[in-house]
């Protein structure tokens, strides 16, 4: 379970990303974090693995306190949050396997993570992975040689593979075509619901969120405006979190789209 308590992050020039952000996401559930450009979703994120370090509060994984940690402790849990990127985050000259093998870089040894030399255990489960997110028969292609739908499946392995109890993800269908987001967010929630995983997933695409989560949380300028189910999202939320506008088309998309 991820707990966050008051979670806050001001900036150097006194902006105020995050107000007193209190969050608790059980096991399993995921989790669709929305809001307008700005609104803090992408620090949210990443102070939870402080790749942006909170000015106050508390972010708390399965009892451990992940604010107070030092660098070597922060290293060991950072292993347990797979982290999924907008822009891939992929060694474009590596190979599928040899990226996704990079997600156990905190689990090996200095030297063999310095030769990628990995345990037989380790391939083989990247095997069962790229199997699983329907790669297999690109396994020594170089990322450099794949679209974008499949380079967002190689960065769902590699995140897998570290066995986290949480993932973190930020943006995972911001360039793709309709088509091919719809199959990223279906791959994500299923491997959550396959894994008992708890997943947040920072996204703008209110319609595709509505599709496929069991939550939503809406955040503007650092607060929580909406926290509730995919149903309860109607005109009056949207107002709330984005300002006017006819929301009336949104969600009929979304209605239209789930009666197919």
């Amino acid at each position: 379970m991820l707990e966050l308590k008051k979670l806050t992050k001001t900036y150097p020039t006194g902006d105020q990303a995050l107000k007193a952000v209190d969050l608790v996401v059980p096991k399993g559930q995921v989790l669709a974090l929305i809001g307008p450009s700005g609104a803090g979703k992408s620090t949210l994120i990443r102070c939870i693995n402080r790749l942006v370090e909170p000015t106050s509060g508390a972010a708390i994984l399965d009892g451990v306190d992940i604010t107070k940690l030092g660098s070597s402790a922060l290293r060991k849990i950072r292993r347990t949050m797979g982290m999924i990127f907008q822009e891939y985050a992929l060694v474009e000259r590596l190979t599928v396997m040899e990226n996704v093998l990079s997600g156990r870089l905190g689990y090996v040894g200095f030297w063999r993570s310095l030769v990628r030399k990995f345990p037989q255990s380790d391939v083989d489960e990247a095997f069962r992975l790229l199997d699983r997110v329907g790669l297999l028969e690109m396994v020594d292609k170089r990322a450099d040689e794949l679209s974008g739908g499949q380079r967002q499946r190689v960065g769902i392995a590699r995140a897998l593979i570290q066995n986290p109890a949480l993932l973190l993800v930020d943006e995972p269908t911001a360039s793709l075509d309709p088509k091919t987001s719809r199959q990223i967010m279906r791959l994500i929630c299923e491997l959550c619901e396959e894994r008992g995983l708890a997943a947040i997933i920072n996204i703008h695409d209110v319609a595709l969120a509505q599709m496929f989560v069991q939550r939503i949380v809406g955040l503007k300028e650092g607060e929580i405006k909406f926290d509730g189910a995919p149903e309860d999202m109607d005109a009056d939320v949207l107002t709330t979190i984005y300002g006017e506008e006819d929301w009336k088309l949104t969600i009929a998309k979304v209605d239209d789209e789930e009666a197919e």
